[in-house]
């Protein structure tokens, strides 16, 4: 496994990661990834604060239209998450924290999937706001969260 990291890292797109001095590097995919963040979570947070009684007179309906916009925003994060990965593949590869932040984004995305059928299973003029969508929506705003603190938390283990 930590020849599998060491090639990643080493690579020539790690290597340029790393080392160059492009603001077309680091920088470029370290703000792709947090606007990609920004994205998801934030179009996320609108529908589940929703759910939870904030802006009640907000209809469900059109809030349907934010899954193609969040669904943009994680793979961009995938792919910029991948990129960055790649750069320093030997340490995040082998911490408790890392794999922490990839079962808890797994988790949170089959949350957006179920939260989507909870509230939209029957067409976005029939949505309905029912305890098991409030219920999702509490866990999809812990799992972000989360998600954000272990991926800040990385940069210091």
């Amino acid at each position: 496994m930590m020849e599998l990291l060491a090639a990643l890292e080493n690579s020539g797109f790690g290597t340029w990661l790393r080392e160059s001095p492009s603001i077309w590097a680091y920088p470029a995919i370290l703000t792709l990834h947090t606007l990609g963040l920004g994205v998801l979570v934030g179009g996320n947070a609108v529908l589940d604060l929703r759910l939870l009684g904030w802006g009640k007179a907000i209809p469900l309906e059109p809030l349907e239209k934010l899954f193609p916009i969040m669904w943009a925003g994680f793979w961009v994060n995938a792919i910029s998450g991948v990129a960055l990965f790649v750069g320093d593949a030997t340490t995040k590869g082998t911490t408790w924290v890392f794999m922490t932040k990839l079962v808890i984004i797994v988790v949170a995305v089959v949350m957006l999937v179920a939260l989507r059928r909870s509230v939209y299973g029957h067409g976005a003029a029939l949505a309905a706001e029912t305890p098991a969508s409030r219920a999702l929506a509490v866990m999809s705003l812990v799992l972000w969260f989360l998600a954000i603190v272990t991926g800040r938390y990385m940069a210091y283990v």
